[in-house]
């Protein structure tokens, strides 16, 4: 062969490399400008969604900042549904109990201890999740169906112990006569709306950022592995009813905690507060907003109880808050099937194509 050819060849060689490598940097490029735009992107979401809940109580009346900070509580209470729903494929109807729990744990902390907010908080969810140890444990054995049966057994129990243990939970007419909260020690009792949805706003932002911090953990990827295949997670070494305990427990105490939040809001706490509309609620919520997504389960439960206590009691629908419920449910399963979290905005990219 001649040596022009060998140099056309090296030529061609080295273009369409050249070429291979452009291209792979182009899509290279691309990937990380979408990666960033997006997290760009999400950023800019959160914090407009915080700035919008920090400057409500300036724009709301009392009975909206009042149904906001309901919304708060309920929102936490899917996010601990989706802890076992979504991220370690646990479908529970049983976490208002550990709700339930909680708001009594508060409700008696405040009447008969102290007023302090942070107390009722922290031992309500230390209660909640002592009382999810040995129903975790029976629980956590079973899977799929039996599992949701065992846990809406559980919060059965929860709903008749409020009911009949009347010296603690004082039966059928619940607790009153709860004291404003005190969010610290040395600051003044909050009896004005604004100022108690101020203090749940930013245990829910707490609380909110935390278990984001988890989903990135190990711990969270072995939870997600039991979700998928449990059966390979067991051979290969991980013990996976030990995790869906640990997980269970931390449902259960973040339950309890927004029970606490929930009584420093209402300053009354009923057995209906266990029983098994909220929990149904709850699932309902996360299945909605979208299994697996926190941001999902928080907008699933705002949608919810819009739903259920203002759209329900117009005067247009009459009161049929849970036939609009069931609509809901429907047109989501039908129309959103990975919830709200599933849906996506286009986004639109321009790529310059060099000749």
């Amino acid at each position: 062969m001649s040596p022009s050819g060998t140099a056309e060849t090296n030529g061609t060689a080295e273009t369409s490399g050249t070429a291979e490598t452009s291209g792979t940097a182009e899509t290279s490029g691309s990937a990380e400008s979408i990666g960033t735009a997006g997290s760009v992107r999400r950023r800019l979401s959160v914090t407009a969604v915080v700035v919008g809940l920090a400057l409500a109580p300036f724009v709301l009346d009392a009975y909206a900042i009042g149904t906001l900070s309901r919304i708060l509580v309920f929102g936490l209470l899917a996010i601990s549904v989706n802890l076992l729903t979504g991220l370690t494929g646990l479908p529970t109807l049983g976490q208002s109990a550990y709700f339930g729990v909680g708001a009594y744990t508060a409700a008696i902390v405040a009447t008969r201890l102290t007023d302090i907010g942070i107390l009722q908080l922290l031992i309500a969810a230390g209660v909640s999740a002592l009382v999810a140890v040995p129903t975790g444990w029976l629980a956590v054995r079973a899977r799929g169906v039996v599992f949701l049966m065992l846990t809406l057994a559980i919060g059965e129990i929860a709903y008749s112990t409020a009911v009949n243990w009347k010296s603690l939970t004082n039966g059928t007419d619940g607790v009153s006569g709860i004291p404003p909260v005190v969010p610290l020690p040395g600051l003044p009792a909050l009896a004005l709306d604004g100022l108690v949805y101020f203090y749940v706003l930013a245990v829910f932002l707490l609380l909110f950022a935390a278990v984001s911090r988890l989903g990135s953990t190990p711990f969270a990827l072995a939870l997600r592995g039991i979700r998928d295949n449990e059966q390979r997670m067991r051979a290969i070494g991980y013990p996976t009813q030990r995790y869906a305990l640990a997980v269970y427990c931390g449902a259960g105490a973040l339950a309890g905690a927004a029970g606490a939040l929930w009584v420093s809001v209402q300053r009354f706490v009923s057995p209906g507060d266990a029983g098994f509309e909220i929990a149904a609620l709850a699932l309902l919520a996360v299945v909605i907003g979208g299994s697996g997504s926190m941001w999902g389960a928080c907008a699933g439960a705002a949608l919810v109880w819009l739903t259920r206590d203002y759209l329900g009691n117009l005067e247009a629908v009459a009161g049929r808050g849970p036939l609009l419920l069931g609509v809901l449910f429907v047109v989501a399963v039908y129309t959103l099937p990975r919830g709200l979290a599933g849906v996506r905005l286009p986004l639109k990219l321009t790529r310059k194509r060099t000749a």
